[in-house]
């Protein structure tokens, strides 16, 4: 598959079949238990983990997501701390930072040095990629320009109702691999497949980019049937913050979730992995 990006790590992720790219925000529910879960997805078959830096205002997220959030915030999550994670965390996948523009922006001394040294900061603690939900595309010049410089990807987020203008102008911007929000509404597990995936990734089949679906998935028969439809990856997120969640509400031993969240891990990929069995072979090029 043709690939278009910076990352020569998330290229590679794509590159041999389905990518799994799970979410967790860092910090939840503390920063040593944070690191033993994001630890977990890599052992559990992840190819690229999300790691949320967590904001005050997480506008695209549900209830599960920003409860991560609330709980890092309150655990003394700082964008420093966040950065020490990444340069901590003992995993041989890429990471990529989901985040808001406010904090990208802010993270600067003045306005010649926005959102550059946010790139500058996350390139050198080993970030190879920025999920941005609210940032438009007609605004990301400055930092696409910055993602360039730095080999950063930039990842754009496309509803099932972005066509048109709007859509060419995300896809001329996007980098790595696309987001594709697999339903309307905010982040948050779900126990079906909404209809409007095989639309969505019928919309961009005319990109190379990798598209990954997100937005709902939250077992293997999800994820089979996704990467059935032609997906090139999953993301999953809600499913796994709840078990962070549960383990938090029940202080369950950090242990016993790291084990939760690994076996769930392997379902996912179990079923991305049939999935893509199940696919009809491309057509080779003349």
């Amino acid at each position: 598959m043709a690939t278009t990006g910076n990352s020569e790590a998330i290229a590679a992720a794509f590159a041999d079949g389905p990518a799994f790219v799970p979410y967790l925000a860092v910090g939840d529910p503390d920063y040593q238990s944070s690191m033993a879960y994001v630890e977990a997805l890599e052992r559990g078959g992840a190819d690229i983990i999300e790691l949320g830096l967590p904001f005050s205002e997480p506008i695209a997220e549900g209830p599960t997501i920003q409860g991560a959030i609330v709980r890092a915030l309150e655990a003394g999550l700082t964008p420093a701390d966040y950065f020490r994670f990444v340069e901590e965390v003992d995993v041989d996948v890429p990471l990529v930072c989901m985040t808001y523009y406010n904090l990208i922006y802010q993270y600067g001394s003045d306005e010649t040095d926005r959102p550059r040294a946010f790139v500058e900061r996350a390139s050198r603690a080993g970030i190879e990629g920025l999920v941005v939900p609210d940032l438009p595309a007609e605004e990301a010049t400055p930092l696409r320009e910055a993602c360039d410089e730095f080999g950063l990807d930039l990842v754009f987020i496309v509803a099932p109702t972005t066509e048109g203008a709007r859509l060419h102008r995300i896809m001329d911007q996007v980098s790595g691999y696309v987001y594709v929000q697999a339903r309307l509404g905010t982040t948050g597990a779900q126990t079906d497949v909404s209809d409007q995936t095989g639309e969505s990734l019928a919309r961009l089949s005319e990109w190379s980019v990798p598209k990954a679906v997100g937005f709902g998935i939250s077992e293997g028969s999800h994820a089979e049937r996704i990467v059935g439809a032609g997906a090139d990856g999953i993301i999953v997120g809600s499913a796994l913050v709840e078990n962070v969640a549960t383990g938090a509400e029940e202080e369950l031993p950090t242990a016993e979730v790291a084990n939760r969240l690994e076996t769930l891990a392997r379902e996912l990929v179990t079923g991305a992995r049939e999935g893509y069995t199940q696919r009809a072979p491309e057509p080779e090029a003349n």
